[in-house]
């Protein structure tokens, strides 16, 4: 019996106990187990990789083995996390007992004659750096254009890029001069949906993005809702979220609905306070200081006010390093 059939009938006897134990449980299971969902995915991917070997050697290409530590990951980004530890033990476990059964596609590395790129297969080239082999590869010549539309290209085919990877790799692709025909291309997508995902990834800031993470449960309209409502208040709003440890240690969709929760919450609300300010030692010179949530200021009147206004601008930057050097 292959491989490929041993792994299916454990899946299929996996899925069938799981289903019978649902059946008693009144609350649905929201999606496959951790076993049944690694088995998944390494079936969809001995199919996507099999038809991919088909494809070279249909096209009398010729697979060659590479040093991994000479093959550089692509110029564009399309995920924002690498694989769940689970299946990445996985895949290293899968190729360390049988083997790397299909190669990756790489090309020259445009600036450096001894060196190559992948285009796709980036999590096989990672586990045989782990594993200490060499790489099977096929190498094409490939311009930067045919690169993103093939590395597009298979991650439409495998649809496991999220709503937000998507975006990301939509605005990165356009921020190194590529054209929309392209993008569009790369992403299987049109004028319109692509303007979207543009504008998503444009209007929240990136650290907020990364520190969310991929968040797949989350899909096209949160994300375009989320967007919709961020201003650089929300950025400071939640800045003390993205950036504490319990925050970091949720997975990516808790982490986004715990944004969304955040933002919902009515901001507290911070009487104004206003006093006025006298020196001690000379009387010409007076202070209004008001301060209500997160605003602060400070009018002086009369006198030398303009002089002590303009000392205390051109001190600014002294006088916050001191403060925080104080906390």
């Amino acid at each position: 019996m292959s491989r490929r059939d041993r792994l299916k009938g454990l899946f299929d006897d996996t899925a069938q106990e799981l289903a019978a134990a649902n059946s008693e449980d009144e609350t649905p299971m929201r999606g496959p187990a951790g076993p049944v969902r690694s088995m998944a995915l390494t079936l969809g991917r001995m199919e996507e990789e099999s038809r991919a070997m088909q494809e070279a050697l249909l096209s009398g290409e010729r697979v060659v083995e590479l040093d991994p530590e000479l093959i550089d990951m692509s110029f564009v980004r399309d995920r924002l996390a690498e694989l769940p530890q689970d299946i990445a033990d996985e895949l290293v476990r899968s190729i360390e007992e049988d083997g790397q059964e299909v190669p990756i596609l790489v090309r020259r590395h445009p600036q450096h004659d001894t060196r190559y790129q992948v285009v796709y297969g980036h999590r096989r080239l990672q586990a045989l750096r782990l594993l200490g082999r060499k790489v099977q590869a096929i190498i094409r010549k490939l311009d930067d254009v045919d690169v993103v539309i093939a590395q597009g290209i298979e991650n439409s085919a495998r649809r496991n890029l999220s709503y937000i990877e998507r975006a990301v790799f939509a605005f990165n692709l356009e921020c190194k001069g590529f054209e929309r025909p392209v993008i569009m291309r790369a992403l299987s997508t049109d004028k319109t949906e692509l303007s979207k995902l543009i504008s998503v990834a444009k209007s929240i800031p990136m650290e907020a993005i990364m520190a969310i993470g991929a968040a797949p449960a989350a899909g096209r309209r949160k994300w375009i809702a989320l967007a919709q409502g961020w201003t650089s208040a929300t950025t400071s709003r939640l800045r003390g979220l993205l950036g504490s440890e319990d925050f970091a240690a949720q997975g990516s969709d808790r982490r986004f609905d715990l944004v969304v929760a955040e933002l919902e919450k009515k901001p507290e609300r911070h009487e104004a306070r206003e006093y006025e300010w006298f020196p001690k030692r000379d009387g010409k010179i007076k202070g209004r200081i008001r301060s209500a949530g997160d605003s602060f200021t400070i009018a002086l009147k009369t006198g030398d006010a303009a002089d002590f206004g303009g000392y205390i601008a051109r001190r600014l930057d002294e006088l916050y390093e001191a403060f925080k050097a104080g906390k």
